[in-house]
């Protein structure tokens, strides 16, 4: 709320509206490239001034990679200060100077927008304060919820070819431990597995066995009814036969069943 109150206070005083500018280069790009800081920030500086903005501060981000939002320190307070209303809108000169995961951009431009701040590229001529730029961002926005729809087909796809397969899909459980992608029996809680099945088929409840092996009780259930230690591999709701070691045996398996109904 009281975000709202300045940005309205600062436009009905009909002053310009406090813009930010965010610049970065890797130290190799800037050796084989010439991309300069200063080149960046002076092209910014103008283009604010030529749309009306005042400049209220410049962040820099020298050496450091465009992969990764986090470890950019100016990035991280620019991002803190924007949410904090600190300035209406943001300047950079190319988007890859901002991100260079189109994830990263989307969501992070998302957020910007949560926020109340505009964001301007001047290279990429995108801009999020007019209608004409919001129409550009959703459609970036939609040839990225395309590319995330294809990246999550083919992995479902391959997830399903490995477990049909044998391979394991999913997190080990208990009494496993994930080697190279593929379940391997832990050492020291791979044997309480066959321990566990035995006590709750000589009357232990599950309560005590949730005590005894420092589970929850659902935890117990899951180890009671998980096909993963007969030697089984599930995916999407579709059973195949793993490569692993199973840990009990059909029969052992089929008792807990019967008595856990």
């Amino acid at each position: 709320m009281g975000k709202q109150t300045t940005l309205s206070a600062q436009f009905d005083a009909g002053k310009p509206a406090l813009a930010a500018i965010y610049i970065r280069v890797s130290t190799e790009e800037q050796a084989m490239q010439g991309f300069s800081l200063a080149g960046q920030e002076e092209a910014l500086r103008n283009y604010c001034t030529a749309l009306g903005y005042e400049l209220g501060k410049v962040y820099r981000d020298e050496g450091k990679s465009g992969k990764d939002l986090a470890h950019r320190p100016a990035m991280v307070e620019m991002l803190s200060d924007a949410q904090a209303g600190k300035f209406r809108a943001i300047f950079i000169y190319k988007l890859d100077r901002f991100s260079r995961s189109l994830k990263d951009l989307i969501l992070t431009i998302e957020k910007l927008k949560e926020w109340g701040v505009d964001f301007i590229s001047l290279q990429d001529r995108i801009e999020t304060a007019s209608a004409s730029g919001k129409l550009m961002f959703h459609i970036i926005s939609a040839f990225a919820e395309f590319e995330r729809n294809v990246i999550g087909e083919r992995t479902s796809f391959g997830m399903g070819r490995k477990s049909r397969e044998g391979g394991a899909v999913s997190r080990a459980p208990w009494g496993y431990m994930m080697v190279e992608k593929k379940l391997e029996v832990d050492p020291v809680r791979g044997r309480l597995v066959s321990e566990l099945y035995s006590e709750f088929v000589a009357g232990d409840s599950l309560n005590a066995l949730a005590r005894r092996y420092n589970l929850s009780v659902n935890g117990v259930k899951k180890i009671l009814e998980n096909r993963a230690y007969l030697g089984d591999s599930k995916f999407a709701g579709v059973e195949s036969k793993g490569i692993h070691t199973p840990l009990v045996s059909e029969e052992l398996f089929s008792i807990v069943q019967e008595k856990m109904k």
